[in-house]
């Protein structure tokens, strides 16, 4: 089989799919701008009618996807601004960061690390794409099935371990154990001084409005349908505490009301992020 047709998992297609939606449907200006994962995947004509891309049905899960986005890349380029070199994207998937921003990524070294299969598509559809791989651009192909160490693997491909970076984790927590979570977590935490961590997690169910429940009951059922469960969800206290006992500096709760606050007020269209997925950010 063409590795043009071994696309990735089907979540990171949605999530590629669903930015490059915000874009088309929703009200200018876009909260954030990505048409360029759309081009990689190259979905078959109709690929809008799916009932995963309904324009009304998925415009919460549309806006928490372009809201996490755009915060974790205002705190990268935060970070780049005092002078952080290193950029590290854990579960990369069809991420277009070194694509979109020249203007930063052209700044850093971008690690992305995913499956060895994913990353050999990507490489494949950059290339087929006139993309290119940028010098600055490293995958890292990691095959956790087999147990293989991200960091170990991170330190073969560049890594500086005596520099900080900032390492982003969108959308991979919830398929992931705590004993996992806390592994991974423990492990970034003795990272350089100046590391920052930015992470997305999942409210526990009764947490959210009763109204909300039952489609995310629905969304869970057919992510455990289709191999991908949701294992692990936190309180917000429990994510800062796991921070600050894996030995992280500082660590706060970014709520999903702080992101609307800051991209979708004021809006014509009302989008706003669905309830569910809040934010961890610490710092070594």
């Amino acid at each position: 089989m063409s590795l043009t047709k071994v696309i990735p998992d089907h979540t990171a297609v949605r999530v590629a799919l669903w930015r490059a939606l915000h874009v088309e449907l929703d009200s200018a200006p876009p909260v954030f701008e990505d048409t360029v994962g759309l081009q990689l995947i190259s979905p078959e004509d109709g690929w809008k009618n799916r009932g995963d891309m309904h324009p009304m049905g998925t415009r919460g899960y549309r806006a928490s996807i372009v809201g996490r986005a755009r915060l974790f890349e205002d705190i990268l380029e935060d970070n780049i601004q005092e002078g952080v070199d290193q950029y590290v994207i854990l579960g990369a998937g069809v991420d277009t960061f070194a694509q979109r921003r020249p203007d930063l990524a052209s700044r850093v070294k971008v690690f992305e690390i995913d499956q060895p299969d994913t990353q050999a598509w990507k490489r494949k559809r950059l290339e087929e794409t006139g993309f290119g791989i940028a010098e600055n651009l490293i995958l890292v192909p990691v095959n956790f099935e087999s147990g293989e160490s991200w960091r170990k693997k991170l330190s073969l491909h560049g890594f500086s371990d005596l520099k900080p970076a900032v390492i982003a984790s969108t959308g991979v927590s919830m398929y992931l154990t705590r004993e996992t979570n806390k592994a991974t977590i423990t492990e970034i935490s003795k990272m350089a001084p100046g590391t920052t961590f930015a992470m997305t997690f999942m409210l526990p169910l009764e947490m959210l409005p009763a109204e909300e429940r039952p489609l995310h009951e629905r969304v869970y059922a057919a992510a455990k349908a289709a191999g991908t469960p949701f294992i692990s969800f936190f309180k917000p206290p429990e994510a800062v505490a796991l921070a600050l006992e894996a030995g992280f500096k500082t660590a706060k709760h970014v709520s999903r009301e702080e992101v609307i606050e800051k991209y979708f007020k004021g809006r014509t269209d009302g989008l706003e992020p669905s309830p569910g997925e809040e934010f961890l950010i610490a710092t070594v």
